[in-house]
């Protein structure tokens, strides 16, 4: 019988040979369209062909890591050491993700940097759109910025691509790890939508999709010519993917599913136009053709949206991890919040560096951060002062919790307590009772997707006892 496992892992498979598959074709494409005599051309084709064949090892080492790890997963599971390898497993993944993923938003700030504060009037070369003295590290640097591409090539080229790459694919790694492999608890909320687990990681992997064809088109049709008017109907239509998301998902997998979308068409701009468009500046250069300035200037706009995405992105992959942004039944008007609070500071940013700022988008920033901090305070508990004892809560939580929450989980996913919590005393428990009555009580966000089926009746009697100092006597 095939599993959820079975369904991340041959879709994972799946991702990896579709992507060898267009690598072939790009390879082939471009020998046909390349096939020209001369040095330049047989040069620019042997670039390409190492290229390729680098990220051809790459996947193909992933191909193979992927089925040492699905045919190895069955002894893991035999010998007890699930939780113990998933656990490790999510640690180095995440921290791969968030190591790359700095040098990727790093070197696009900086380059943006650069283009909103070069010098584009004074003492300039013909050959220059501008320049910038800067002094960082204990040493001045000087940069200039080309028209178009220098009379002679420099031998060595740097290319900011494999952060872009790279941070991408290890996200959409952690995603399968955290949520697909468990998307019973992570994905699924019954009081939401109680649907199957293939059915929730399908409509996760459809949005990623479609979202990221929906941007194209609109990249290609004539709103790309009105911006105002271009982020207006792609805020409104991330909005209203988020909301779809949210009626299907649990507002935790809903959230991390947009900003994985975000992040799929950062990584879709910077490998479909954006690398195209700097491979075509190099090849002109080498032949001593003109370069198509027009293309450039279209991989500039997508390099811009890159540059408004980053920050929402950033937003909501934090806020994933608090649950009074997600937890709400609301969840996708405080997605749309924070994404405007997000793309105001990163306006105000770059007008900032142009030396134009306008404190203005602070203030929407600041005002729109404010707000959903007010209309995501909790609610207050009713009133009643009937004394709850510690003996009436305590089956609750041995019921509803100590299966994940235990020195011993007895969870079929949860091997190791979350976050070291465990609920094995009652001293543990007490000590602990702000934040159950948070994620508990308020936000009603654990037990994770109401695995154990916690009721209301049980959530009111915890929160009365707690707000009546959580007393163990």
């Amino acid at each position: 019988m095939i599993n959820t496992f079975d369904i991340v892992f041959f879709a994972f498979i799946i991702l990896v040979l579709v992507s060898l598959f267009f690598l072939n074709e790009v390879l082939l494409l471009f020998k046909k369209n390349n096939n020209l005599p001369g040095e330049d051309n047989q040069e620019t084709s042997g670039d390409l062909q190492e290229e390729i064949k680098g990220i051809r090892i790459v996947l193909i080492s992933l191909v193979t890591i992927s089925l040492l790890i699905y045919f190895g997963y069955p002894k893991i599971q035999k010998a007890g050491l699930e939780g113990y390898l998933m656990e490790w497993l999510n640690l180095v993944v995440r921290w791969v993700h968030v190591v790359l993923g700095i040098a990727w938003i790093g070197a696009s700030f900086y380059f943006i940097f650069l283009e909103n504060s070069l010098n584009r009037t004074k003492n300039l070369r013909d050959e220059l759109a501008g320049n910038l003295w800067a002094i960082h590290g204990g040493g001045f640097y000087y940069i200039e910025k080309y028209k178009g591409a220098p009379g002679k090539l420099p031998e060595k080229l740097h290319w900011f691509k494999y952060e872009a790459y790279f941070t991408w694919l290890s996200g959409i790694i952690l995603l399968m790890l955290v949520y697909y492999m468990n998307a019973k608890s992570f994905m699924i909320d019954p009081a939401v939508n109680n649907i199957k687990p293939e059915i929730a990681i399908l409509i996760g992997i459809s949005s990623l999709v479609a979202g990221w064809f929906i941007y194209d088109l609109m990249c290609r049709s004539a709103l790309l010519k009105k911006p105002k008017l271009f982020g207006a109907i792609g805020f409104i239509i991330l909005i209203l993917i988020s909301f779809i998301l949210s009626k299907y998902l649990s507002g935790r997998a809903a959230f991390i599913h947009v900003g994985a979308l975000l992040g799929t068409i950062m990584a879709g701009n910077v490998f479909f136009v954006i690398i195209p468009s700097q491979k075509n500046l190099v090849n002109a250069a080498k032949k001593n053709h003109p370069p198509d300035l027009e293309q450039a200037k279209y991989a500039g706009l997508r390099s811009l949206h890159n540059n408004y995405i980053v920050l929402p992105v950033i937003f909501v992959m934090i806020s994933n991890h608090f649950p009074g942004t997600f937890a709400p039944t609301f969840n996708w008007a405080i997605l749309a919040g924070l994404t405007i609070g997000s793309v105001a500071v990163r306006h105000y940013i770059n007008l900032y560096e142009k030396e134009n700022a306008n404190g203005w988008f602070l203030v929407i920033g600041a005002i729109s951060l404010f707000a959903l901090v007010f209309v995501t305070s909790p609610k207050s508990l009713k009133n009643n002062n009937t004394p709850i004892a510690f003996s009436e809560v305590k089956p609750i939580f041995q019921k509803r919790c100590e299966s994940c929450h235990s020195s011993h989980p007895t969870d079929d996913i949860q091997k190791i307590a979350p976050n070291g919590i465990a609920f094995d005393t009652p001293e543990q428990i007490a000590k602990m009772s702000e934040r159950i009555m948070f994620r508990v009580v308020q936000t009603k966000t654990m037990p994770q997707g109401n695995k154990t089926g916690i009721t209301e009746i049980e959530r009111e009697m915890i929160g009365r006892w707690i707000a009546q100092g959580a007393k163990l006597n």
